[in-house]
């Protein structure tokens, strides 16, 4: 019997569950079909089933669900709503499952993480295994081995960021979505770009969320969008030991503006603030890119 080929959209939620459902899906002997990274043709799927209202981000996405329709058996959309009070998601994250579900034909494999209706991801994992046909102790069994695992190599992408501070280069921290910071179109070309003038670069996502959550509070009390906490909780974490910051968003995100017009009121370092709503070319980002950097190494050199 032909193993299920389950997709994955590379986009907004893939990034943070990445290792998470790799491992549950191997250890239920599903196959995965990854969407390829963002590329023009992606960008003009997502175009086609957007309205003009929707942010950059949540376009692309669809385009990713887009180019794996017919290729896999399932594609995972979850719904997440809440991870608890004071720990909400963006409303993008919780209204995926209802747009994709109306927009495309084809099976669709959806959980529900809502913590105030005590929803919570042991559950979900849980329900995605029953429909797949798994029995209780399979499905368990594979939850658990991929906290596990998924736990080590999260653990370890925070020993490579912290051990970056060691080095004498110039240190730029990214605040900002995964889902923009990794897409190959929206933010690998700022982080390509910095490598290449020599800069450390040092993501607020892959350092320890406990403690970037707790101190994201230095910042703002009463913000209550989880990713946006544990994004700017990297600032008060790492404000010493960096030279810079770059503030990335997808227009046009209300999270986001808000968060980061706090951020650069508050904060003292050099900030670029970085607002992407056309992919057609770097070239303006480049421009801001060297200006900003060549503002960073001057106050280095005071």
């Amino acid at each position: 019997m032909d193993k299920l080929k389950i997709g994955l959209p590379r986009g907004l939620f893939y990034y943070q569950n990445e290792y998470m459902w790799k491992y549950f899906f191997e250890m239920l002997d599903c196959d995965l079909v990854v969407s390829p990274k963002t590329n023009k043709e992606i960008i003009g799927l997502g175009e086609k089933y957007s309205i003009d209202e929707m942010c950059l981000s949540m376009k692309t996405y669809l385009g990713h669900v887009a180019s794996l329709v017919g290729l896999c058996d399932y594609i995972l959309v979850p719904r997440i709503d809440n991870y608890g009070r004071m720990n909400q998601s963006c409303t993008n994250f919780l209204a995926a499952y209802d747009l994709v579900n109306n927009l495309f034909e084809g099976k669709l494999l959806n959980y529900n993480v809502n913590y105030e209706n005590g929803e919570i991801e042991e559950k979900a994992y849980l329900c995605i295994g029953k429909i797949l046909g798994k029995n209780k102790k399979q499905i368990k069994n594979a939850y658990q081995s991929a906290l596990i695992k998924s736990h080590k190599q999260i653990k370890k992408q925070c020993i490579n960021s912290l051990n970056k501070l060691k080095s004498s280069k110039t240190k730029i921290l990214l605040v900002g979505h995964d889902y923009n910071f990794e897409d190959e179109l929206i933010g690998k070309p700022i982080i390509e770009y910095l490598t290449s003038e020599s800069c450390e670069v040092i993501k607020c996502y892959e350092l320890p969320k406990e403690v970037t959550n707790k101190l994201s509070f230095q910042i703002s009390k009463t913000l209550y969008w989880k990713n946006n906490r544990e994004n700017i909780g990297a600032i008060p974490f790492l404000e010493q030991s960096v030279d810079g910051i770059i503030l990335l968003s997808s227009f046009p995100c209300g999270p986001d503006s808000i968060v980061n017009e706090l951020v650069i009121r508050r904060v003292k370092l050099p900030i670029l603030n970085l607002v992407v709503d056309d992919l057609s070319s770097f070239s303006g980002f480049e421009t801001r890119l060297e200006s900003f950097l060549d503002i960073v190494k001057q106050k280095i050199m005071r």
